[in-house]
């Protein structure tokens, strides 16, 4: 029927009259029009650039590297957990935890995405090897004279690019992770596993970003574990190169302590399913000063690892230490040497299905490349009396050190009050043994060698 038919009803409208809306209806379809175009073509897009670019970003860094990054490592966050949650391994522990724990597994699948999650980084190549980077070498080279030595450059040069690298490191400071990152950035990008301490935000995200996976090292819970051992061998079998501290925590008396062998189990059972060779490289590292000294050894008087160092404290301490460095007063704290010991290969190493055995030879090895420094040989020498100057400069030479800032540790000691100095003799101050004690046992060696079982 024509609109002219249809003489009582109201005209026809065509195609360009106007309608009038409300404001707020308007302003609602806009913002419904903006949301669907943004989700459907314009975030996949721009997703699509960043992935393009990364993906050309890594390629040429990979060719600068000698332990190139794997694609495993430039997952998705979230594929990579959907990933673990839905392994079979891990499938079986929820079904497992659901019968131990009377819960219906549906409650339990949550329980292992919420690990998973807590568990799996989320790396960024332009939050390591751009800020990370620079700033973990600004850091390094403003607090410490930083060495990097090697015991057998052949070795590492032989190790097979396609190998799964693993660095095992001594734990002496917060600041071997800054430290291990600004030295060895030119190998690879390093994948620490870190302690629940990092786990606080902002500082959780950083951390995140750079690679790290978090654990929880006195976690009994089955389902957990299985989740962790699950991720380690992933990433294992994904070529990742990892960096572990097998003692499980700092050192709080110096001296090296008995590793752990939790996660060290994990890659050596990935490796029987495995083409690729595994190699530990392992990394000795020594400090003139190490940061956390006082509080590590009030821990180890009072028998526990409860540290009294709240964030709070520490910021305080940067700005402080800021402050004299913009008035000229802030002179570092030593040298901090790291040294890349002999690498052990799986492939040709026979553990016999003990994992303890490969933990000692490991441990053997770091402690064979511990750096020796300046500071270390004089706690020593002045743990048996007090000591002339000349004494001290010949105790650092037969140590095979050539020391030119000699005057200057002297007088770093003296303004921490651990040595007093009456002309050319030095003593150790009053109380300040047990710091003494502390530098001297990073060069001795330690009273055990039985190997912990990982908690």
């Amino acid at each position: 029927m024509s609109c002219a038919a249809r003489q009582p009803l109201p005209r026809c409208r065509s195609m360009t009259t106007p309608v009038t809306l409300p404001l707020w209806l308007f302003a609602l379809i806009l913002a419904f029009a903006v949301v669907s175009f943004s989700t459907n073509f314009l975030f996949p897009s721009v997703r699509w650039f960043l992935r393009r670019r990364m993906e050309r970003a890594v390629e040429r860094l990979n060719r600068n590297l000698q332990y190139p990054i794997e694609p495993f490592k430039l997952l998705r966050r979230f594929d990579l957990i959907q990933r673990l949650v839905y392994d079979p391994e891990v499938s079986a522990a929820i079904v497992d935890h659901a019968r131990a724990q009377g819960v219906r597994e549906d409650v339990a699948f949550q329980r292992a995405r919420k690990y998973a999650r807590e568990i799996v980084p989320s790396f960024s190549t332009l939050a390591y090897f751009g800020a990370g980077v620079r700033a973990a070498r600004w850091l390094s080279n403003a607090l410490y004279r930083v060495e990097l030595r090697q015991l057998d450059l052949d070795a590492l040069g032989r190790i097979d690019p396609q190998s799964t690298v693993v660095f095992v490191m001594n734990h002496r400071s917060n600041m071997d992770y800054v430290l291990v990152t600004h030295l060895v950035a030119d190998r690879s990008a390093l994948s620490y596993a870190v302690g629940e301490w990092a786990r606080v935000w902002p500082l959780s995200r950083l951390i995140r970003s750079m690679g790290a996976y978090f654990i929880r090292r006195k976690n009994r819970d089955a389902l957990y574990r299985r989740v962790l051992r699950r991720y380690v061998q992933m990433s294992t079998e994904g070529g990742v190169t990892q960096a572990i501290f097998p003692e499980g925590g700092l050192s709080l008396d110096g001296g090296l302590a008995p590793p752990k062998v939790g996660l060290l189990s994990y890659m050596v059972e990935a490796h029987a399913g495995m083409e690729r060779d595994v190699v530990f490289v392992p990394v000795a590292l020594n400090y003139d000063r190490v940061l956390e000294d006082t509080v590590l050894i009030r821990a180890g008087e009072a028998g526990t690892r409860r540290f009294e160092a709240h964030i709070g404290r520490v910021m305080l301490g940067i700005l402080r230490m800021g402050w004299r460095r913009l008035w000229g007063r802030f002179h570092g704290f030593g040298t901090a040497a790291v040294t890349l010991g002999r690498p052990v290969s799986l492939r040709e190493f026979e553990t016999s299905g003990d994992t303890a055995d490969l933990a000692n030879v490991l441990m053997a090895r770091i402690e064979e490349a511990i750096p020796v420094l300046p500071v270390p040989v004089m706690a020593q020498k002045l743990l048996t009396g007090p000591q002339s100057l000349a004494a001290l400069q010949a105790a650092i030479t037969e140590a095979g050190l050539t020391d030119p800032y000699f005057d200057e540790t002297i007088d770093a000691l003296q303004r921490r009050g651990v040595v007093t100095r009456q002309g050319d003799v030095l003593s150790l101050a009053a109380g300040a043994e047990p710091m003494a004690r502390f530098y001297a046992r990073s060069i001795g060696k330690p009273d055990a060698s039985a190997t912990r079982e990982s908690r």
